[in-house]
């Protein structure tokens, strides 16, 4: 259902202003975005505009935490299940802020993705070594009462969508 919302698109202008509003207070801050696939939401406008290091994410397998390489515009090259990603000769960096695409989110915090669980092992993670911040980005319309939640399932932070942002307490 929430994928079928996402498909009918939003006002992307609208949910570029409310992601580089969210993202000024983080300059300076290595920023992890994605290369959008699909329909998924375009954090490219808000990448460019970041003043600090961008990176994108790799997946490495399955089952494991996503890697991130340095980018800064050169070409990419095409990763499993559709993603673009720099090449293996870009330097990893480790993110402190992460834009997180959403198949679907709630009001508390919890999001959707594909079913890898890349995003959740990977948050995990970064969030055992130290402060991380996770923005989830999607249309409005994908909005849902509620996701049940795992043990696993890590929180956003921020929900950036066309109409507004939303931060969640922890």
């Amino acid at each position: 259902m929430a994928l079928k919302a996402r498909g009918q698109g939003g006002d992307q202008a609208a949910l570029d202003r409310h992601l580089i509003t969210a993202l000024a207070p983080h300059g300076g801050a290595v920023l992890a975005g994605y290369w959008p696939m699909r329909d998924e939401v375009d954090p490219r406008a808000a990448m460019a505009a970041h003043d600090g290091p961008l990176c994108l994410p790799v997946v490495t397998g399955k089952d494991r935490p996503l890697v991130f390489r340095a980018w800064q515009g050169q070409p990419l090259q095409v990763g499993p299940f559709g993603t673009s990603h720099p090449a293996p000769d870009a330097p990893e960096l480790t993110p402190q802020v992460l834009i997180v695409p959403l198949a679907g989110f709630d009001r508390q915090g919890n999001r959707l993705g594909y079913g890898g669980g890349f995003y959740d092992r990977t948050l995990q993670a970064l969030r055992e070594s130290g402060p991380v911040t996770a923005i989830g980005i999607a249309f409005a319309c994908q909005e849902l009462p509620a996701i049940p939640a795992e043990d696993y399932d890590q929180p956003l932070d921020l929900i950036v969508t066309d109409r507004e942002t939303l931060t969640i307490p922890h």
